[in-house]
């Protein structure tokens, strides 16, 4: 398997990502290795919306698996099997999102660039494959969801105080928001009194979360 490119994004960790591509408006770009900045790869690309990533998880990689998991949205302690999760601790460390494919820069001094938004993937991760997304046999309206479908669309009431707000650069406000209002925390957490952060557009971002309200208590620039 060759990484054939990585991608950039505001996220410098996996804490605060969206749990699936699509949840959040997250934009970020795809810049490939070298070897693989052949404008020829990409004709055509550009008529397709949607494209499927197929990455590495580079920041979970083991050397033994477990048959069974434990997802973080069903209380941390019932196990399921690895291969009816989405888990990043799997046999093999791949993972799999569908994202919206924004522009292809051709003139970049890094070879071709793909923009894309809706995706979920941290700062740096390794990128495998890319493949167009096709509608007449990506997409199942009839499609049951197991265990996520009780979890599907719940949100979180988001407080972020003025003068923490203006640290954020003013396109990345609405995003932070975004992903905060997807409530971060493992659902097992509930202690009011612990704070949480990371770092997002370059700021570290601190929060506690209290009676179903998420609370920026902090937002700083990194040096």
């Amino acid at each position: 398997m060759k990484i054939i490119g990585r991608i950039v994004t505001d996220f410098s960790s996996k804490f605060g990502l969206p749990r699936q591509s699509g949840l959040v408006d997250i934009t970020g770009k795809i810049v490939f290795e070298e070897e693989f900045r052949v404008p020829e790869a990409f004709r055509g690309l550009e008529e397709f919306s949607h494209i499927w990533l197929v990455w590495q998880f580079s920041e979970t990689i083991r050397e033994k698996w477990s048959p069974t998991v434990r997802p973080p949205k069903l209380g941390g302690n019932k196990r399921v099997g690895v291969f009816a999760t989405r888990s990043p601790f799997r046999p093999n460390p791949i993972g799999l999102s569908s994202v919206k494919l924004e522009r292809i820069e051709y003139s970049s001094s890094e070879g071709p660039v793909l923009y894309v938004s809706g995706c979920d993937l941290m700062d740096g991760t390794p990128i495998y494959d890319i493949k167009p997304y096709l509608p007449y046999s990506d997409s199942h309206s009839d499609a049951s969801g197991g265990f996520t479908d009780t979890l599907d669309g719940r949100s979180i009431e988001v407080v972020i105080p003025d003068d923490l707000l203006s640290v954020i650069p003013e396109d990345k406000r609405e995003t932070l928001i975004g992903v905060l209002s997807q409530d971060p925390r493992p659902s097992y957490q509930n202690d009011s009194d612990r704070v949480y952060g990371f770092g997002f557009a370059g700021c570290e971002i601190r929060f506690t979360v209290s009676d179903g309200v998420l609370t920026v208590i902090s937002a700083e620039k990194l040096k």
